[in-house]
């Protein structure tokens, strides 16, 4: 066979090679979207087309899926948080980020609920998640720098209050719309920042 026949048919090999393997990611997060939180192996072959045979040739297990799930969601993940101006007064900048962050966690919604039905049994997605609520603080720290001038535990008040967890139980839980959630968490804010500060 010549060289040149040798390399187009390994190219076709890796260029079909790719495709499953990103038929499979994006099946797996299609299941997601759609609720099944906690997709099995053959559910997600099934939806990419792919053989289960197939799929462990590009995983080997659920692990190596998660973290391929998420390399593949980071920066897609981080640009609807990392937005809007970050300059003005401090009752501005609050409101802005508020907002922003609510309207993310309305966007991410599936993907962190189906990370924490999850969370127990993969030490990658612990991982992930420990490392994107690193994120997250600091983002609010470049948000609100007046955070470091207040006593640690209003700190970890204010990040658990405009936590996705918080923000899933006022909307889902207690049944509040999405405005009244914003200004429940804006309300928060301004009392264990403002005050604080004010003091």
């Amino acid at each position: 066979m010549p060289d040149r026949t040798k390399h187009a048919t390994a190219d076709g090999r890796r260029l079909r090679s790719e495709r499953s393997r990103t038929a499979i990611i994006n099946a797996a997060l299609a299941l997601m979207e759609e609720g099944v939180y906690v997709p099995t192996a053959q559910q997600i072959s099934d939806r990419a087309g792919v053989g289960i045979r197939s799929f462990f040739r590009h995983f080997e297990d659920m692990e190596t899926l998660f973290a391929a799930v998420d390399s593949h969601l980071r920066d897609s993940y981080e640009a609807v948080f990392h937005v809007g101006d970050r300059s003005g007064t401090l009752d501005e900048r609050i409101e802005r980020v508020v907002k922003i962050y609510g309207n993310a966690y309305e966007e991410t919604k599936k993907i962190f609920l189906s990370t924490h039905a999850q969370l127990w049994r993969s030490e990658v997605l612990q991982k992930s998640y420990a490392g994107n609520q690193r994120n997250l603080r600091k983002n609010l720290d470049d948000w609100l720098p007046e955070l470091k001038a207040i006593p640690r535990e209003r700190r970890e008040a204010i990040d658990a209050i405009t936590s996705f967890e918080f923000w899933h139980r006022l909307r889902v839980h207690q049944r509040q719309s999405k405005k009244t959630s914003v200004t429940v968490i804006i309300g928060l804010l301004h009392s264990l920042l403002k005050d604080d500060l004010q003091s």
